[in-house]
């Protein structure tokens, strides 16, 4: 039991399957109760009109929440560890403060022994519409490079590194339409990009043994500041589409509409009562005058992030705002560092003799003081050791569990345990609800087909979407060219005259005509996603062609990289549509030809009913 919760309910994994009981006292005031049998009489309704998704490695919850606002239906979100189970069932499932679809099975499991069909077996489904998750990342962590532990010669086994392998278990039994993995970014570079290397491979492959179509996988870096999210953290993403659906998964996450980007800390922070160290209350009222002087101060950014993203309004309470003390050494140490400032610039700079008896050579940035104006530090699981490095910017302290979580983008109502050492690693450990709603308004995007060649990346979006005709899908046309792949024997040919190019000519071809060959290229590997063109990685396997194309043409196919899954003979090719379209040569429609790939999967005999929706909006 997680001290701060009750954690009394009347079923044994707090499912709607089994009877929850009602709030108890020492719950979040004001927040209104979400009964089962209104719950029982809306499930029908909710199940229809929302999709579906899973949770795995779930922790306390940040990624569940963000699912849940971007209008998804969590039916189960597991997790071994008992804290991160009970925060997360006392938030999302005991009080639904948000307005929002309970999670219908909070589960404390073992995911390396609970097996896919007994989950199947207890929810009553077979199949969801997303399968996302967070396998623990420190055994990929750039933290742990110091000792070798994560990288390099002295890289140290770690048996969290295959934990991917039991999430791709559950998306290799359930066959979502779309998979999410989020990651550090040391998964690219741990053991030299191994395990980036193995997740994606693994994941291409997955029930095709079996005759399932596997996954179109890629990978890409998200910023969470450009998400909304007041701090510095970048974090991988590994997406996969299966096969059988047509459409592209564009990577371009946009902020969820309750946010705008670069929030800084001031704005997210500034509002919470003045505290010293070792002082403060797990309770207590809003000081309403200082939040008044906050926002005239900050104006419309911080408005907006209290009240649209913490939701400040749909509780009458702060809570977990207590400070952590500090030795009168340590507090000595941190009055004499300025505001965004790092021991490390004190003593190089202003010549700075701080007392910390650590090795002032290995340790120089021990101490950090964050700044109001700019993202904080990135939130780990270590504040629960200390907060050296998390300075409040103008008290003498370090963060509190509520400010951390406000960093990490979690609403005030979001409750969590008492004792600081579990709120800091829940809150260290969890993906931002921000980025998680982002990348659940992607997957919602995609799945209702508003994706579609004919939406721009970035900045040069431009809303004109193309109505595709059932002949021109069927002929595999591609609209540019008006150019048709009769065969795929026609398309290898196409294909081929542009692969045995050198770099000079294929630098000279006319856009036309690179672009016949792009696109016969996306007809005959509809599996392949244009992103992946760009991050190969150094293995190489051999592929079996007995159900490529002619044997005229298996030499273009059946050396690949490992990553990628990319031909090495078209590597080439994609180098150059990437450098084509970022000089403005080649269109979003053009690099991204969902036409040719739906073109190439009915060939196939791939489409899934009712999926040509990808194509148009």
């Amino acid at each position: 039991m997680v001290e701060g919760f009750d954690g009394r309910t009347n079923g044994h994994d707090a499912g709607y399957g089994s009877q929850v009981s009602r709030p108890t006292s020492g719950r979040t005031e004001g927040v209104p109760w979400v009964s089962l049998g209104r719950y029982m009489r809306e499930k029908t309704l909710v199940k229809k009109l929302m999709p579906t998704c899973f949770d795995l490695f779930c922790g306390c919850g940040g990624l569940t929440l963000g699912m849940q606002r971007a209008g998804f239906h969590v039916l189960a979100a597991i997790d071994y560890d008992t804290n991160a189970i009970a925060t997360l069932r006392a938030n999302l499932v005991d009080q639904q403060g948000a307005g929002l679809a309970p999670v219908s099975h909070a589960l404390q499991r073992d995911i390396t022994r609970f097996q896919p069909a007994e989950l199947a077996t207890l929810i009553g489904v077979s199949n969801v519409d997303a399968i996302v998750g967070g396998p623990p990342c420190q055994g990929f962590s750039t933290a742990r490079q110091v000792d070798g532990a994560n990288h390099g010669a002295r890289l140290k086994p770690d048996p969290r590194r295959n934990l991917y392998r039991n999430f791709l278990r559950y998306v290799d039994f359930f066959q979502p339409q779309v998979f999410v993995i989020e990651n550090v970014l040391g998964i690219r570079t741990a053991a030299g990009g191994e395990y980036f290397t193995r997740v994606q491979k693994e994941a291409r492959e997955l029930g095709r043994a079996s005759g399932r179509p596997g996954y179109r996988v890629h990978g890409q870096t998200e910023d969470a500041w450009e998400l909304g999210v007041p701090q510095k953290r970048r974090r991988q993403l590994i997406i996969g589409v299966r096969n059988d659906i047509p459409g592209y998964f564009l990577p371009d996450l946009k902020p969820a509409q309750r946010t705008q980007t670069h929030v800084c800390l001031g704005a997210a922070i500034g509002d919470l009562p003045v505290l010293r160290a070792g002082s403060g209350q797990d309770e207590r009222d809003y000081d309403l005058a200082l939040r008044k002087r906050h926002i005239q101060k900050w104006g419309d950014a911080a408005r907006k992030y209290l009240f649209e993203v913490l939701e400040i309004n749909r509780t009458t309470k702060v809570t977990n705002h207590v400070a952590r003390p500090h030795s009168d050494r340590d507090l000595r140490d941190f009055a004499r560092l300025r505001e965004g400032e790092n021991s490390a610039r004190a003593m190089r700079l202003r010549g700075i003799a701080f007392e910390f008896p650590y090795d002032k050579s290995s340790f120089k940035d021990r101490y950090t003081r964050q700044s109001r104006r700019y993202p904080c530090s990135t939130i780990v699981a270590h504040l629960s050791k200390d907060g050296l490095m998390f300075i409040h910017p103008t008290q003498n302290r370090s963060l509190t569990p509520r400010e951390a979580a406000r960093v990490q983008s979690f609403p005030d109502w979001f409750r969590f345990p008492t004792a600081r050492t579990h709120a800091f690693r829940l809150i260290g450990n969890a993906v931002p609800p921000l980025i998680a709603e982002a990348v659940g308004s992607a997957i919602q995007d995609f799945l209702r087909g508003t994706r579609t060649p004919g939406v721009s990346l970035g900045t040069r979006r431009r809303e004109r979407v193309q109505t595709i005709s059932a002949s021109l899908l069927g002929a595999g046309i591609c609209t540019r060219n008006k150019f048709t792949l009769n065969s795929r024997v026609d398309a290898a040919r196409i294909l081929d005259n542009i692969a045995r190019l050198d770099r000079r000519a294929l630098l000279a071809l006319p856009t036309e005509e690179f672009l016949r060959g792009w696109h016969a290229l996306l007809f005959l590997l509809p599996e392949l996603h244009p992103n992946n063109a760009r991050d190969h990685g150094e293995g190489v396997e051999t592929v079996v062609a007995t159900q490529l194309m002619s044997p005229d043409f298996e030499e273009l196919f059946t050396t690949r990289y490992a990553r990628s899954g990319w031909p090495v003979a078209l590597e080439h090719i994609g180098r150059e549509a990437w450098r084509r379209y970022e000089l403005d040569e080649l269109s979003d429609e053009d690099l991204y030809c969902v036409e040719a790939q739906y073109a190439g999967l009915t060939a196939q005999g791939r489409p899934k009913s009712g999926h040509h929706r990808a194509l148009t909006r």
